[in-house]
């Protein structure tokens, strides 16, 4: 079983009454969209705020989704309506920068947290669409229904990302 069946399958048995399908769901994607909001907006606090008003308006939209299949791109399009409405209200005006990540050249593959100091430093559709693709795992059609635009778009906002990313990480020194 696939996980969008698996999902499927519990937004079934949540739209039906069953508590603990709904607790299992908001279980398995409670950090999924908490990293996604932390990775746009930038701040911990904001992300646990904007992430409570995603699932308060989820659960309250869930008995009107019609595609239990299509529950993962449903969900992150709620949650990038919900960064994008709190980014328009303007608190994104003193962002608390991270500190610097210590330099470990001894590997060749970059850490988590260089490769989050990298992903930050990009514009937020750039930011955003990586994120989409590569840490949620998404398809291109879900990426491009998620962020309301046609797929060709998403892969061009790709490619700009990865380049605009690799040229990012060579600039701090770290080799292509």
């Amino acid at each position: 079983m696939t996980d969008a069946e698996r999902d499927a399958r519990l937004v079934v048995r949540a739209q039906l009454g069953d508590r603990s399908a709904l607790g299992e769901l908001v279980g398995h994607w409670h950090l999924p969209v908490w990293r996604y909001v932390r990775a746009m907006l930038g701040d911990r606090g904001r992300a646990d705020d904007i992430s409570q008003e995603v699932w308060a308006r989820a659960l309250r939209a869930l008995p009107r989704l019609r595609q239990p299949d299509r529950f993962a791109p449903w969900l992150l399009t709620i949650a990038r309506r919900s960064v994008q409405a709190n980014l328009r209200e303007g608190y994104d005006k003193n962002v608390p920068e991270e500190p610097a990540p210590g330099r470990d050249e001894a590997g060749i593959v970059l850490d988590r947290t260089q490769v989050a100091d990298g992903l930050a430093g990009l514009p937020a559709r750039e930011r955003e669409v990586l994120f989409l693709f590569y840490l949620h795992d998404l398809a291109l059609d879900d990426c491009a229904q998620i962020l309301g635009v046609p797929a060709g778009t998403v892969k061009s906002r790709l490619n700009r990302a990865r380049r605009q990313l690799r040229d990012q990480m060579i600039e701090k020194g770290y080799s292509a």
